[in-house]
């Protein structure tokens, strides 16, 4: 998945994005909520985790700006806040504006792991942490994935490209836009370099039951052959 986060901290800025390559997530930073609306306007972000507290430029007087900026795109880009703020009317006006949910700081990074794995399990839309597809098995909240039982040994953006395809089951992925969800703005990488992921995952799903699909002209396609 590709996270945005949008903090002035920038050692916590850091920490967590951190904390989200880990996971095998693709992260960019924005320091000001001009940046970060720039940011949301040009990329599409899964998750964009979103500080209240941020210094004014440009029109954008603090985090809720951004979040009503987005939401008045119709953007569906899932928002996790973070305030220092204890007021509770500021959390319940994020909310209203159609945040996703909201942390306090400070805060434990692995309760803000879990906030984020939960909201992603709700952009896939499915209650359950396992991903099911042919004989493998991909655990979001562990990374793990396994097939038929034995754990394969996968990098971070081969894990990252094999959730792209097991979110779009069947269906068809442009290159360019798996290359928008896999890599950062840092990343030295573009569509080239998802050929090259692409062959190397489907040498290690070969035993899964799976198959990736080359659509010429198209892009890939992850199915279950017949």
């Amino acid at each position: 998945m590709r996270i945005l986060i949008i903090e002035d901290n920038a050692d916590l800025a850091d920490s967590v994005a951190e904390s989200m390559r880990q996971m095998g997530h693709a992260v960019d930073i924005a320091s000001d909520g001009a940046r970060g609306d720039m940011m949301l306007k040009a990329a599409p972000y899964d998750l964009a985790v979103l500080d209240l507290n941020l210094p004014p430029r440009d029109g954008f007087a603090d985090g809720l700006d951004v979040l009503r900026s987005c939401r008045r795109r119709a953007q569906d880009t899932l928002i996790l806040i973070l305030t220092a703020r204890a007021d509770t009317r500021d959390r319940v006006e994020g909310l209203n504006l159609g945040a996703d949910d909201y942390l306090t700081k400070p805060f434990y990074l692995q309760e803000f792991d879990a906030r984020v794995r939960a909201l992603l399990r709700r952009r896939q839309a499915a209650g359950s942490p396992i991903i099911r597809a042919g004989q493998l098995e991909f655990d979001t909240n562990s990374r793990m994935v396994t097939s038929r039982g034995r754990e394969l040994r996968l990098t971070r953006r081969e894990r990252g490209l094999l959730e792209i395809l097991l979110s779009a089951h069947s269906k068809v992925i442009p290159k360019d836009k798996i290359a928008e969800r896999l890599f950062s703005y840092d990343d030295e990488a573009g569509v080239a370099a998802v050929e090259l992921y692409v062959h190397r995952l489907r040498k290690k799903i070969s035993d899964s039951g799976l198959a990736i699909r080359t659509i010429r002209g198209l892009g890939y396609s992850l199915e279950t052959p017949e």
